[in-house]
């Protein structure tokens, strides 16, 4: 594999420009500005990314932070409208800290969309050149960051899918690579069982504080993780539901506990804990499989396994996104979104290891430039909100190797 080397380390299997809104009034005008760019499928050109709020809030600085510094990011635009809160130097100086180039255009004093946009296009082109001709170095399965999740489940995704991506992220751990795994919300009855996987007992505490979390959000919510479309496919209740996000977890020792936007120290399995902290306040959690992906995605993934029953179409901007579908049926009517056919279990073509080997084998190919179906089909999906989190503590990343 060979990928972009970035001047903390890591290295990417990209090279994007990013486009960032700073505020929903500049959105329009980033979309405009990374259009002419954003359809290539080399590894290449822009995508855009963007924070819609108008009044600040940590998390999202957080994940601004995180996404324009990402290894598969090499430049970065940021537009802004130049009255929201947002604290855009702060982005600009850490982004031109990694050494990478960035450039901040005020729509209010660039005077207005037009003009900010001919400004804009002309400094993704010079950028976007510049990247095209950049030097690549050689990468390492240890090098990567791989995230999963999944989307449109029914009954067979915690049969095929689900249980081949985890085998899949046993290769990676195996590789020293780091793999992170999340949904805390769809993991409710099964942290007695990730507690016996944790490196620590202290870790293992945290893994039940972390799942008891959840179940407390959503009863509040009076809204589980358990959408119409699950039982239409098939699924019965929730504890059906959480053993086959489980199954995504594979059989490694769980590393770490994490929070958007931290960064894996060092390879291993790692759960990522993407509901809020705090009170209710800002809306359901785990609702949206793009946010989450974004979630992941700033906790530097690469790229992200995501499973499907029912049949997602859904890719990301920044990452690419493999589609591993769990029903054999599904994937003949949309194998045009989908990567892999992990029904072939199902169907008796091909058991759990020889599906985890594929998964595994695709993932070192994309890693290596082969675009996924979504990239193909230019899906740049990308939702970042408002949440708060508390900073994790010291049991949640233990000094084991």
């Amino acid at each position: 594999m060979k990928g972009w080397l970035r001047s903390d380390g890591r290295k990417g299997i990209r090279n994007y420009v990013a486009v960032a809104y700073l505020v929903e009034c500049a959105h329009h005008v980033a979309r405009e500005i990374a259009a002419p760019y954003n359809a290539m499928t080399d590894g290449s050109g822009a995508h855009v990314i963007g924070f819609p709020g108008c009044y600040p809030n940590p998390y999202a600085l957080k994940m601004m932070q995180r996404l324009a510094t990402h290894p598969n990011v090499g430049a970065v635009l940021l537009v802004s409208l130049g009255c929201e809160g947002f604290n855009k130097r702060s982005v600009e100086n850490l982004v031109r800290e990694s050494g990478r180039p960035v450039k901040t255009l005020v729509i209010q004093e660039t005077g207005g969309t037009r003009s900010t946009i001919a400004a804009g296009r002309a400094w993704v082109a010079e950028q976007a050149a510049a990247l095209a001709a950049a030097p690549t170095v050689p990468m390492a399965v240890s090098d990567l960051v791989v995230g999963t999740i999944c989307g449109g489940s029914d009954a067979t995704s915690g049969l095929t899918a689900n249980p081949a991506m985890g085998r899949a992220f046993d290769f990676l751990v195996a590789e020293r690579a780091a793999a992170i795994f999340e949904e805390t919300g769809e993991l409710i009855g099964m942290e007695n069982w990730m507690a016996d996987r944790a490196v620590t007992p202290e870790l293992g505490a945290e893994i039940k504080a972390c799942v008891a979390k959840a179940a407390a959000y959503y009863e509040t919510l009076g809204y589980p993780s358990f959408a119409p479309g699950n039982a239409d496919g098939g699924l019965t209740t929730i504890e059906e539901k959480s053993l086959g996000a489980y199954a995504k977890s594979g059989a490694s020792p769980i590393s770490g506990i994490i929070k958007p936007g931290d960064i894996p120290p060092r390879g291993g399995l790692y759960l990522l804990d993407v509901v809020p902290d705090g009170e209710v306040r800002f809306g359901f959690p785990n609702i949206s499989d793009n946010a989450e992906i974004a979630e992941l995605i700033a906790c530097g993934s690469h790229l992200i396994l995501f499973s499907t029953g029912r049949g997602s179409v859904v890719g990301s901007a920044l990452a690419p996104v493999i589609k591993v579908c769990a029903n054999p049926r599904t994937y003949q009517r949309m194998a045009d979104d989908m990567d892999v056919n992990a029904g072939r279990i199902l169907t008796g073509e091909a058991d759990l290891d020889t599906m985890g080997r594929e998964i595994f084998d695709l993932i070192k190919q994309v890693a290596d430039g082969a675009a996924t179906k979504s990239e193909d089909l230019g899906h740049q999906e990308f939702i970042l909100t408002y949440k708060s989190f508390t900073p994790i503590g010291p049991a949640c990343l233990p000094a084991v190797a």
